[in-house]
């Protein structure tokens, strides 16, 4: 390496689900799965104690030909998972940390897979005077919320925790939380949110 030169940016390849839905860190995504290259991937995911990317699906459908994604997803893990009577494997999956597609192609089976640099959130603090009303709201949604929304004790001090259930949960397009999952920061995520409510 050149002397002074910065070091080039690491990239890891991982297994790709495109959906139509936006997952956040921390937040929760329960799911369906029936085609036969994402039954395969959940299975070894599983058995390997590993994950999978969400990104949005900008182009085409869940189902069939899939064009453009999102260049920003979240790695996912499976939390919660049961297999359904008529075959169809029913899992909750939560958010981890994201990432930037910088490359995708798809295997022979369908499956895709990304090239992808992690996006890492530093944890950030969330003093009791801001967002107050969000909490508040937070909080209802999560106490009104049953058993297959795992989400785990409360953790309303943490911005990235609150930001990710929040922006989990906002009646929102996909296209309009795709733009928060880009924002950096917790706090700031948060007050884009803010904005938003203030807005509506």
């Amino acid at each position: 390496m050149t002397r002074g030169a910065a070091p080039a940016t690491r990239t890891e390849r991982i297994p790709l689900f495109p959906l139509r839905t936006v997952l956040f860190p921390h937040g929760l995504l329960p799911l369906r799965i029936f085609e036969t290259r994402y039954l395969d991937m959940i299975r070894s995911v599983m058995r390997e104690g590993k994950g999978f990317g969400v990104v949005l699906i900008l182009d085409g459908a869940e189902i069939g030909r899939i064009g453009e994604v999102a260049h920003v997803g979240t790695w996912a893990r499976v939390v919660d998972f049961d297999q359904l009577p008529d075959g169809l494997l029913k899992i909750v999956v939560r958010g981890e940390r994201r990432f930037r597609v910088v490359g995708r192609n798809m295997q022979s089976d369908g499956l895709h897979l990304g090239d992808v640099e992690w996006l890492d959130d530093p944890p950030e603090q969330l003093p009791a005077h801001e967002c107050p009303e969000l909490a508040a709201t937070l909080s209802k949604a999560l106490a009104e919320l049953g058993p297959e929304y795992p989400v785990g004790p409360a953790r309303m001090d943490d911005a990235l925790w609150v930001a990710g259930q929040i922006g989990q949960l906002l009646p929102v397009p996909p296209a309009i939380r795709q733009k928060l999952l880009e924002v950096d920061g917790a706090r700031e995520r948060l007050r884009r949110i803010e904005r938003l409510r203030l807005n509506s």
